[in-house]
């Protein structure tokens, strides 16, 4: 016997922790029942449907027939010895009547008054009384079934607005590593080629990262998840500066290399609002915010500009530059800096001026010390 209180409670359970609307437990177990239905007294064709009753616990079985018309069925005399008839459906493809799914509509019009074509017309089922154990047991795992489904489509549903957001979850393993972090009801998965240079963490240490996308597998939902993505700087300097979330203040664009050095370009669309003040803030508590969160990653915020030669001049910052020269076909730029500032603008291992390069689009040389310093040619240590 069924106990309609703990039942009631554990769908309310199911709704307020898992997020399953009532409504969708309720369809999967009338689904579940119909079917176990079908199963032990069904016959080939029939459309059976459930009605269980949350206040009594009583479940009504009803079979279900589509209302055709007898003017595309085939002539009596090619009916077949199963009592079948060749029917158009609305495909104009030919399919079998059968009278166990099918009800001319003649007859229908005897049972239902302005029935039409395709209409359904409900016959109630007697309730059998060995329904039971089997039946019970088959109920059972369509249940089940349908709650998990029920319980993913919410997840991916959840965590798809999500998608493109920074989230919050606890290290549940590390496992060859790759870093399994848990979401109460779902299992983000960090893995190794997206964790920044250095960092470690343990099992229950809360940790943050950048969901870049939503995976419905057939083992469950993944989370996949980055800290070395430039979308992941961009989203924590949108949380720590008002005026990047409110669109006061524009990220132009990102050139990362996580764990080390980042560069963004920044642009203000109210000429009372300084950009790279906005995203430093007062004494760089916005900045350092980030920068700890970064592992000590080091961050240089560059104003943006239209003008090619202003924008690709201050991307080489902290190196000042004494000229510039801008080849539009060859898009390349070629800079002159004082010789003393030559180190400071290629940076060690080239990496200052091959995240300007990636920060503007073009192609940059430095010219200092009587020598033209091209890009390309740097010789930079990579980083397995």
């Amino acid at each position: 016997m069924l106990d309609l209180k703990t039942f009631k409670s554990a769908l309310e359970q199911l709704e307020e922790e898992r997020k399953i609307p009532k409504e969708k437990i309720l369809d999967a177990i009338e689904q579940a029942m119909a079917a176990a239905y079908k199963k032990d007294y069904g016959k080939k064709g029939q459309i059976i449907r459930a009605k269980f009753d949350l206040e009594t616990g009583k479940t009504e079985f009803f079979q279900i027939k589509i209302v055709v018309d007898e003017t595309i069925a085939i002539m009596d005399s090619e009916k077949k010895n199963d009592g079948e008839y060749s029917i158009k459906d609305e495909t104009d493809e030919r399919v079998h009547f059968n009278a166990e799914h099918h009800i001319l509509l003649e007859d229908a019009k005897k049972i239902k008054k302005g029935v039409e074509l395709n209409d359904e017309v409900v016959f109630p089922l007697e309730m059998k009384d060995d329904y039971g154990r089997i039946a019970a047991q088959t109920a059972k795992q369509v249940i089940i079934q349908k709650i998990r489904e029920a319980e993913r489509t919410s997840i991916v549903d959840e965590y798809g607005t999500k998608e493109g957001e920074i989230i919050g979850g606890i290290v549940q393993k590390v496992e060859r590593g790759n870093i399994y972090v848990d979401f109460n009801r779902a299992t983000g998965i960090l893995p190794a080629e997206e964790q920044i240079p250095g960092e470690f963490f343990q099992r229950g240490q809360r940790v943050r990262a950048y969901l870049y996308s939503v995976e419905d597998t057939p083992r469950g939902i993944n989370l996949r998840l980055s800290r070395t993505h430039p979308k992941f700087i961009e989203k924590l300097f949108s949380i720590e500066a008002p005026e990047i979330q409110n669109g006061i203040v524009e990220i132009k664009s990102i050139a990362r290399e996580a764990g080390a050095r980042s560069k963004i370009a920044v642009h203000s669309n109210d000429e009372h609002i300084d950009a790279v003040g906005s995203c430093v803030g007062q004494k760089g508590t916005r900045v350092n915010t980030i920068t700890q969160e970064l592992g000590g990653e080091k961050i240089d915020i560059i104003p943006w500009s239209s003008d090619a030669k202003v924008f690709v001049s201050n991307s080489i910052s902290p190196a000042k530059v004494i000229s510039i020269e801008i080849d539009e076909k060859e898009h390349k730029a070629t800079l002159e800096v004082a010789d003393d500032q030559l180190s400071l603008a290629i940076g060690k291992g080239g990496q200052n001026v091959r995240l300007a390069a990636k920060l503007t689009g073009w192609r940059i040389d430095i010219k200092g010390d009587g020598k033209i310093v091209e890009n390309d040619k740097i010789e930079v240590e990579e980083k397995k």
